[in-house]
């Protein structure tokens, strides 16, 4: 297995648990489940474990799924019977969650292991898709319900040597998340001008304006239409900061997405193959 630090992922999860789904409902999905796919092949290898900060989870502090066969969250509502039966069998990892915890109690944040937590939607909905094998171990790392930008960026910074550990993190939530405004269309302008503030921060500005940027992101255009409430954004700041001096790239673009919301997915660094040409080319 190549040694190549791996990128760091903010994606957009979707809605409920439609990999698991059949019929039209599921064909909102298409785009992202394809830009999936096309995630995985970029990698290349199977990465040896999955860190996801979920917008599903939230603690006061920080929290580290520690089970080895985690179960099953359906944190959702309205959906047929059998969609509460799936499972995503993939294993946990004790050892990982301890390495998480120590690294973010190496740079004094505290955290704790939770040996109860099972996937949640934001974390299956994603790795059904990416990785359908369930054969490599994922964790959960959750949110601090303050939400403070500034320290999720911080815990990403911590969490940075998991990359050269063959360790994948992705922060899962949504580029825009307003339940209330998803039904008609009251979300797709608001939605369009928090994306252009999202596609410019986090593609186009110098790694030092992105940070600022993603500190004050409440004065971006449209935020609190985007984001009344911002569980489904604050994992972008551990995906920026595991990455806070690298690149970002646009993994995923809808214009459609549930009726005319623009959505995006994100990558910080370069793939394994860019690396590998670059590293050949010195």
């Amino acid at each position: 297995m190549t040694t190549s630090k791996l990128p760091t992922y903010f994606l957009s999860h979707g809605g409920g648990p439609w990999p698991y789904m059949t019929g039209g409902f599921r064909s909102n999905f298409d785009k992202l489940e394809q830009s999936l796919i096309e995630m995985r092949a970029e990698l290349q290898y199977q990465p040896k474990a999955v860190l996801v900060v979920s917008g599903h989870w939230e603690e006061k502090g920080f929290a580290v799924s520690s089970g080895s066969n985690p179960g099953m969250i359906y944190d959702y509502s309205g959906f047929p019977d059998y969609l509460y039966q799936i499972k995503y069998g993939a294993p946990g990892s004790p050892q990982l969650a301890r390495h998480v915890i120590d690294l973010l109690h190496s740079t004094g944040i505290d955290a704790r292991p939770d040996a109860n937590r099972g996937f949640d939607h934001g974390t299956f909905s994603l790795m059904k898709p990416l990785y359908p094998d369930e054969n490599i171990p994922v964790v959960q790392l959750s949110l601090d319900a303050r939400y403070d930008p500034a320290l999720h960026l911080k815990v990403g910074r911590a969490l940075a040597p998991l990359r050269d550990e063959g360790v994948l993190i992705i922060g899962s939530g949504l580029s825009y998340h307003n339940l209330s405004a998803m039904q008609g269309t009251e979300g797709h302008r608001p939605s369009r001008h928090f994306d252009a503030w999202l596609q410019e921060t986090l593609v186009r500005s110098s790694f030092a304006k992105r940070t600022e940027r993603l500190v004050e992101w409440e004065k971006a255009p449209a935020a609190r239409a985007a984001h009344p409430r911002e569980d489904h954004l604050i994992p972008l700041m551990v995906a920026v900061g595991a990455a806070e001096d690298e690149p970002g790239f646009v993994t995923y673009h809808q214009n459609d997405f549930a009726g005319g919301l623009t959505a995006s997915s994100f990558r910080f660094g370069d793939v394994p193959s860019a690396l590998q040409l670059k590293g050949d080319g010195q």
